[in-house]
């Protein structure tokens, strides 16, 4: 019987023919594909797999390097479960990732502070795994089996957690003797992932790894005191609130503890911005509070919060918001792929935000204008006009940018940063990151308040998250101040609204593949109803039901 299977390569009309099942590194050379950074999987009829994938009918492929977002986040994967086997066999000890810095990973390990050698010896592991090109092989194990594979690993979180997700059978990777458990592919082999940095960062280490601008190098990474402080504090709200990974969420969630859970989370918010207002009552010449941070960070609510806590200490705040400044949609700049680029500072009216600063702060009334997101133009808003003592909020992703009141006194302005900087553990090796936690945000909102489909949404993410890293994120360090807006119950509030958006994006769509990882991803989040969300969250900004809704 003859076997013929065409395997359509990408969104050309090539397209090859093999006579026997063939995997990806196969096909990979047959059709000499050279992508812009490391290829290290395939979407196979839109769905992300491991290059090690068989075909064995008509399928369409497309290859995925570093170069693209999915690519890059493989690649990541790769590494830190490269790293768990090198701490292992070197240290016989455990690693946790806690947090993403830049291009970077701080970890730490467990039973205590790591010394220099030992980092060393984990890096000295590494390359030595690496130069083995040691295979990284899928399987699908049933549910108990997989159960008492990580139970004799003593990786008792990842036992549990894939008891929560009810998935059986599920896909784990094996490589050295050592399973893990990612919910997303990994490459092939350890040969791929030969780039990469692990440094000592006491009382842990950074693993360093290339970006998708920079798929063949590293980037210098610094950790920064204002950073580091926000990671002990956010790490200490753990304690407090007697959380882990997404293990222990699930503890909370079933044994009905989900409100004290958002009330604590609530709480630490306020007392964050409470400390904010009152830095800034201190500073008794400021008269311009400067807020920035990437998209979906939480800045309208941030602001309005702010505000709040300012009148507490009896001062006159009035918020401005920087996104009724973008200019009409026929005027907006577009990127290198002829997308609108809406995180460029071109796509918002510089001279009219400098003007209209300068002039409230001289006394003088302002006509505001009102941006309308779903016609793409800008409208007459409402008139303003500060007293002497008023203190003026701005918000917005260029808040922080040098050309933003430009010409107003240093000594006047107090600037805050925020952004989600945290992101939830999924178990110690698997991090839920800041930008999705974004992406997620965005995804609702945009749908609920902007009348944008999910599938755009998901398509225009990339470039947003390249213009956050050129656009926004450089003026980060030039912040008096870093707020983290991340709440540890929110990946369990937006599951509700998500999913349902994921999961009606169609299999022909290109964003069809994103979907499915997100989806993925979600699978591992319990499900808490919004109805004990208070109407101040940051996270009704993006569910709807805020009370800071205009």
């Amino acid at each position: 019987m003859s076997f013929n299977v065409t395997i359509h390569l990408g969104n050309s009309t090539e397209s090859i023919t093999v006579d026997t099942p063939t995997m990806g590194h196969e096909v990979l050379t047959l059709a000499g594909f050279h992508g812009k950074g490391v290829t290290v999987a395939w979407r196979v009829n839109r769905i992300l797999r491991p290059l090690a994938w068989l075909i064995d009918d008509d399928a369409d492929v497309e290859f995925v390097d570093t170069s693209t977002l999915e690519g890059a986040e493989i690649y990541r994967r790769t590494l830190v479960f490269l790293m768990a086997l090198a701490c292992k066999r070197a240290l016989s000890r455990d690693v946790i990732v806690r947090c993403s810095v830049g291009a970077s990973f701080y970890c730490e390990l467990t039973g205590g502070a790591a010394a220099e050698e030992e980092v060393a010896a984990v890096r000295d592991e590494m390359n030595k795994l690496i130069s083995m090109a040691l295979p990284i092989q899928m399987a699908i194990l049933p549910l108990d089996k997989a159960r008492r594979v990580f139970d004799r690993q003593g990786d008792v979180d990842k036992a549990s957690l894939i008891q929560w997700t009810g998935v059986d059978p599920i896909a784990v990777y094996r490589c050295a003797g050592r399973y893990g458990y990612f919910g997303a592919p990994l490459a092939a082999s350890t040969a791929i992932v030969r780039t990469f940095g692990l440094d000592y960062c006491a009382p842990g280490l950074l693993l360093r790894f290339p970006s998708v601008s920079t798929p063949d190098d590293l980037s210098p990474v610094e950790l920064s005191p204002k950073l580091m402080d926000v990671f002990r504090e956010y790490s200490d709200w753990l304690s407090v609130l007697g959380l882990s990974t997404m293990d222990s969420l699930h503890d909370r969630v079933s044994s009905d503890q989900s409100l004290d859970l958002i009330l604590l989370s609530e709480a630490f918010h306020s007392e964050a911005l409470s400390r904010i207002a009152h830095q800034i009552i201190d500073r008794k010449e400021v008269r311009l509070v400067c807020l920035a941070g990437p998209s979906s960070s939480g800045k309208t609510t941030t602001s309005r919060r702010l505000a709040i806590q300012l009148q507490v200490y009896g001062k006159n705040p009035v918020a401005l918001a920087l996104d009724n400044y973008y200019v009409d949609r026929d005027a907006t700049p577009r990127d290198e792929e002829g997308n609108f680029d809406f995180e460029a500072l071109e796509a918002i009216d510089v001279d009219l935000i400098n003007s209209n600063l300068e002039d409230l702060l001289a006394g003088k009334e302002v006509q505001l204008p009102r941006f309308d997101f779903v016609t793409g133009t800008r409208k007459p808003g409402r008139k303003l006009r500060l007293k002497e003592s008023d203190i003026l909020i701005i918000e917005g992703i260029h808040g922080l940018n040098d050309k933003i009141a430009q010409n107003i006194s240093p000594a006047v302005k107090y600037k805050v940063f925020i952004s989600p900087l945290t992101g939830v553990s999924i178990d110690t090796y698997n991090r839920i990151g800041t930008t999705d936690i974004r992406q997620l945000r965005r995804l609702v909102r945009d749908h609920r308040a902007r009348g944008h489909s999910p599938e755009v949404t998901l398509l225009m993410w990339p470039s947003v998250v390249k213009g956050s890293h050129k656009h926004i994120f450089p003026y980060e360090e030039g912040a008096d101040i870093l707020f983290n807006t991340s709440l540890v119950y929110e990946i369990a509030v937006l599951k509700g609204y998500a999913e349902p958006l994921l999961r009606a994006i169609h299999e022909s769509s290109p964003a069809y593949g994103e979907a499915r990882r997100l989806l993925s991803m979600l699978s591992f989040a319990p499900v808490i109803p919004s109805d004990n969300v208070p109407n101040l969250s940051i996270l009704r900004e993006f569910i709807g039901g805020s009370c800071f809704d205009d």
